[in-house]
């Protein structure tokens, strides 16, 4: 990702590197867009470089994905623009993953290791998003639970 960073006139750039990196995204970046790819970076960079653009004021990967947005240049890089968004979201991504996985040691401890997969999911949701949770009125779920089936003792 640091060969896309617009720092110092694209100092790290490396195509190679980058070109690697596309081919972690296969959804994306078939055989053929990959040749695509080969071919507008090389015009990319050499427009980047030039003296007097704007792009010489980007310092990160979110200050060249707002000037490509808006001069309109992400409509004529679009496969360089999409492998910017993807760096961008790829940490967010980790991030969510280690999160979700952080919080299984709390749901799944030792007393419940026998929790199956539908109520565990249930489960980390609720714990994960408890802010969403929390603005739900306890009536009202207990509201709602009552109502689910007939049930013998009133809640």
């Amino acid at each position: 990702m640091a060969s896309l960073s617009p720092d110092n006139s694209f100092a790290n750039y490396d195509k190679d590197r980058i070109m690697k990196l596309a081919t972690h995204y296969p959804n994306e970046f078939t055989n053929s867009i990959l040749e695509d790819l080969g071919f507008e970076l090389d015009i990319y960079i050499d427009y980047v470089r030039e003296a007097g653009n704007e792009f010489s004021n980007s310092k990160s990967l979110g200050d060249l994905s707002e000037t490509m947005v808006k001069t309109n240049l992400h409509m004529t890089w679009r496969l360089f623009y999409l492998l910017v968004k993807l760096s961008l979201i790829l940490p967010v991504a980790i991030a969510t993953v280690e999160r979700a996985f952080s919080s299984m040691k709390y749901v799944k401890s030792d007393l419940r290791s026998r929790i199956g997969d539908e109520f565990l999911n249930d489960y980390l949701v609720c714990y994960i998003e408890d802010e969403v949770f929390e603005s739900v009125p306890n009536d009202m779920i207990i509201d709602h639970f009552q109502n689910m089936i007939s049930r013998r003792v009133q809640l």
